[in-house]
């Protein structure tokens, strides 16, 4: 069972089940203070890992990331140091 951020990797790797959450990389139950997301996340996963889903299944979470996350991929974190 695998929660993935990474769809495209995901498939190429083939988990037994996974559950996709299209959030940034390294997030993939949410930002920090959510605690309902990632309750929601949780929540799904846990529903996916005990299913008779075939070998394979990808099921894509219909989550929205509130937040631009834009500035993070186009500047280092380490400028702020």
């Amino acid at each position: 069972m695998l929660v993935s951020t990474g769809r495209d990797l995901t498939e190429l790797v083939c988990p037994p089940r996974s559950l996709f959450v299209n959030f940034p990389m390294g997030n993939p139950f949410g930002p920090a203070g959510e605690p309902e997301t990632q309750r929601t996340i949780l929540s799904a996963a846990l529903e996916l890992a005990a299913s008779a889903a075939p070998y394979g299944t990808i099921v894509d979470l219909d989550l929205d990331w509130r937040t631009d996350f834009s500035e993070k991929t186009t500047r280092s974190l380490l400028t702020d140091l």
